[in-house]
């Protein structure tokens, strides 16, 4: 199949994923520094998935400014996730150097902050790779923008002037983002007991090493 562009999810596909333990610390610590107990298991969740209005409600019950909040909350949680590169743990994989043979031009999609995504893709030399780089901002409008909205998705194929994409993701969430923009998704799963079970691609990958052949 030829496609004239190819888009990237980023955590799980082209680095490792954040520890989802030091993202809801950093969030604790966002609640010290407002000086308000918590954050409940509900409120990471809400922060987790991007879910605007339930962080907002829960704001409304604390007497915080949703958007002072998420303002402090991005802050802490970009911080966080420099220092897991700067410690050694957190990488890039290995399989990303097949990314380098491509001949299409290429993009990242990410639901993480966009200056967690920019700073990683240049701390592992990966930045020329792609010629544009969206990722989902603490805010209203960015997280709206979450998978499985296409939003990001099509606004990366325009600014690369693609008209046949295939989204490349790890989650199945990710594969619905790319039905909902109409174009093709492959999901990596480089762990078969990890692979999502709700999910129909339209290919399996078990490395992004696989990715070659299917632009062939």
């Amino acid at each position: 199949m030829q496609y004239d562009a190819v888009l990237f999810d980023f955590d799980g596909v082209v680095v490792e994923t954040p520890s989802s333990e030091r993202l809801s610390n950093a969030l604790a610590r966002t609640y010290e520094t407002l000086e308000r107990s918590g954050p409940s298991a509900e409120t990471i969740q809400a922060f987790l998935r991007g879910d605007f209005d339930s962080i907002a409600k829960r704001c409304r019950g604390l007497d915080i400014e949703a958007d002072v909040l998420c303002a402090r909350a991005a802050r802490e949680m970009v911080r966080v996730q420099r220092e897991e590169v700067e410690r050694g743990l957190r990488s890039a994989y290995d399989d990303v150097a097949a990314v380098g043979s491509l001949e299409v031009p290429l993009g990242v999609v990410s639901d993480n902050h966009p200056t967690v995504v920019s700073t990683l893709l240049d701390r592992f030399g990966l930045r020329s790779l792609f010629e544009t780089v969206y990722g989902c901002p603490l805010t209203p409008d960015g997280l709206a923008r979450r998978k499985p909205d296409p939003t990001n998705i099509e606004a990366a194929m325009d600014a690369l002037t693609a008209d046949d994409a295939l989204y490349v993701g790890d989650r199945a969430v990710d594969v619905r983002a790319a039905d909902n923009a109409g174009i093709d998704s492959a999901l990596v799963a480089r762990d078969e007991d990890d692979a999502p079970t709700d999910a129909d691609p339209t290919y399996r990958l078990a490395s992004l090493s696989d990715l070659p052949a299917i632009l062939e």
